[in-house]
């Protein structure tokens, strides 16, 4: 997916210049266009930040192209779960037609070396998952822990967190948060 172009249709299409919208973040207007020309790839954590200057949710940004299917069905193939993420780290939304969702639900793949960023990352709401597989170092507050397959956590959001892949091979979590952040 090009998130530069992606980002430069959706600024566009709410009528925002560069400088505006770096101005929102409070970035510089050569960081969106650094962004939007794909020489940057932004984490996770920084591109959540430019698209609250717009406002638009992560999980909008990814499926604005996608229709939503007329079926009311509650069931969700892995073909239907579109990725929000981004570079190492892949988020496979869950339940992305139902329209206003209360939950985000995330069926997460973080590759070996990834890292949702330097930046912590805070929101509101509460947040929790199950690891499946890997090895992941969470660290939330000042508190720091790898855990592996079949642990959990769950914390309030608002306490900034960080994920990290400190494994040699792919970790997958399911997670969920209130109120969805996708």
């Amino acid at each position: 997916m090009d998130i530069g172009a992606r980002l430069q249709l959706v600024r566009k299409s709410k009528g925002l210049s560069q400088r505006e919208l770096a101005k929102r973040v409070g970035v510089t207007n050569s960081t969106i266009s650094l962004i939007e020309q794909n020489k940057v790839s932004p984490s996770v954590s920084s591109l959540k930040k430019v698209l609250d200057g717009i406002p638009i949710s992560m999980a909008d940004f990814f499926t604005m192209d996608i229709e939503a299917d007329p079926a009311d069905t509650p069931f969700y193939t892995a073909e239907e779960q579109p990725d929000v993420g981004n570079n190492d780290i892949h988020y496979f939304l869950v339940g992305h037609r139902r329209p206003q969702r209360q939950m985000c639900v995330l069926r997460e793949v973080m590759q070996p070396g990834s890292d949702t960023g330097e930046v912590m990352i805070t929101h509101e709401g509460e947040e929790g998952g199950v690891v499946l597989s890997g090895q992941v170092e969470i660290t939330v507050g000042d508190q720091v822990r790898v855990l592996g397959p079949g642990e959990a956590y769950y914390f309030e959001c608002r306490i900034p967190h960080r994920f990290r892949n400190v494994g040699d091979t792919d970790v997958m979590i399911v997670s969920a948060s209130t109120p969805p952040t996708f």
